[in-house]
């Protein structure tokens, strides 16, 4: 039996390093045929992303393979506080040359070989300029999307509108919300109001010129492989099957089941939380968690205490501390403990109602029979894994594509509405009164929000078990795939 072997280009950062790894992993699960080289691409030296690369070594040898690129100069420093989509397309464009020369190597070998053929290139989202290598040296390229369904329709809006418009997107004035009409989006039966779609469509630093290359790049793929199931974007993926886009395979939901690997958690402090919550009673406690980058100044820190405390339910709160020194009336303060940023008296009021820690096992939480209900960033990783336990979310997103996220969760029934348009880095500030109401509603246990989420829960599961939606779209990939070599 002749192998076929893809060549992974993952975008660095375990957001979309783990989901592509565990992609690859299915892949080799359900085709024996299937051999994998990834080739890994280092942003800068993060702990998160440099433990799980490490966790790779444990990887099946004989199946997938990892090879480290060489480090490249990164564009400057302050272009990722300006425009995070436009430096990381920059740091993939250096990567170019160091990605055909690998794929170059990998060919030049299999040459000799007559067990395996290399099938093509699967590109993650801001991969997609890597399009031109495959093309070169005569490979099929698919794009993997870690993002859903709804996305990849505003990355065909946003090709046909740029045609149009050619510029950035204005800010919908606050003051006048009833002239936004929203946008006709593929994939949303409703029109998306501006004021949540990703921050990269209003950046006048380059993100906006960046992400509409990217997207360009789509059309020349052989498919497009989503982290999403037909169940949960039932109409989006419609919207998708006669289109003029490439085919679209969805396989999600594609998560890593054990919590990822991070050195700030170590197994005193995971085994702390989960006693804690061994501790509590079935459903009975609200996880707040705003992702790897999610964390919020002392006045909002404040305000969600109070908001928990009002609640009067039981909650478990992943407070990350800010990584630079905060302004305020005194100046720059930088603080070293999340209790420093609490109201006073805090802690001795909740008492062992509720913990606060600084960094979470999130998938192992959301797992606990004890959790009910969580308030989450809307990291399309974080609402996969509260969807595969059957958590509803409480929306309250941060930064790139998490506005879209919430608004699409909120559209499909599936989520409570804290904030939709919320924006990391601005002087918006979510009240008590506000987070205290969304902490009641999602811990409401007969609430439909939650009564849906559990149903979505066991699509979830079936779609990827034998004979599942996901199971037989990875199957058609895999033939299609073959059948382009």
């Amino acid at each position: 039996m002749k192998k076929v072997e893809l060549i992974f280009v993952p975008t660095p950062g375990a957001g979309h390093l783990a989901p592509t790894v565990e992609f690859v992993k299915r892949l080799i699960h359900h085709d024996d045929r299937i051999l994998v080289t990834i080739l890994s691409i280092e942003l800068h030296s993060s702990g998160f992303a440099d433990a799980y690369t490490e966790s790779l070594a444990t990887l099946q040898p004989d199946r997938i393979q990892l090879i480290q690129l060489s480090r490249v100069d990164p564009p400057p420093l302050h272009l990722w506080t300006l425009a995070p989509e436009a430096f990381t397309y920059a740091l993939i464009q250096s990567y170019i040359p160091h990605v055909r020369n690998a794929v170059t190597n990998i060919l030049s070998m299999k040459s000799t070989s007559d067990s395996t053929r290399v099938a093509g290139l699967v590109l993650d989202l801001f991969c997609s300029p890597m399009v031109d290598v495959a093309t070169e040296l005569g490979l099929s390229s698919y794009i993997y999307l870690t993002s859903n369904a709804s996305f990849f329709g505003l990355v065909l809006y946003l090709q046909a509108l740029h045609r149009q418009n050619s510029s950035e997107f204005e800010y919908p004035n606050p003051e006048n919300p009833n002239k936004d009409l929203g946008h006709l989006i593929p994939g949303f039966a409703n029109p998306v109001p501006s004021c949540v779609l990703p921050s990269f469509m209003f950046n006048k630093h380059g993100s906006y010129t960046s992400f509409v290359k990217i997207a360009e790049r789509f059309k020349d793929a052989k498919g497009i492989v989503i982290n999403t199931f037909e169940e949960l974007e039932t109409y989006a993926l419609s919207c998708f099957v006669k289109g003029q886009n490439p085919p679209i395979y969805p396989v999600g939901p594609v998560i890593h089941l054990d919590s990822l690997p991070h050195p700030e958690l170590d197994q005193l402090q995971r085994d702390r939380i989960m006693k804690w919550l061994d501790n509590q009673p079935e459903s009975s406690v609200v996880f707040l968690c705003f992702g790897s980058h999610g964390c919020h100044g002392p006045p909002q820190v404040k305000e969600i205490a109070l908001g928990l405390e009002q609640s009067g339910q039981r909650f478990l709160w992943s407070l990350h501390m800010p990584e630079t020194p905060l302004n305020d009336a005194a100046g720059a303060v930088h603080y070293k403990n999340p209790e420093e940023m609490l109201p006073e008296g805090f802690l001795e009021r909740i008492q062992e109602r509720g913990m606060i820690c600084r960094w979470a096992p999130q998938v192992d939480v959301l797992g606990h029979k004890a959790v009910g209900g969580f308030v989450s960033h809307c990291g399309w990783n974080s609402i996969l894994e509260s969807l595969w336990h059957g958590v509803p979310i409480v929306t309250w997103p941060i930064y790139a594509e998490q506005q879209l996220n919430a608004y699409m969760m909120k559209e499909v029934g599936l989520a409570v509405e804290l904030r939709l348009d919320y924006r990391g880095g601005t002087s918006d500030i979510v009240k008590a009164e506000e987070i205290e109401e969304g902490v009641r509603q999602v811990m409401d246990a007969g609430s439909e929000v939650r009564k849906k989420v559990k149903e979505m829960a066991e699509m979830a599961r079936k779609a990827v078990m034998n004979g599942g939606s996901s199971f037989n779209s990875i199957g058609r990939f895999i033939e299609d795939m073959i059948a382009n070599t």
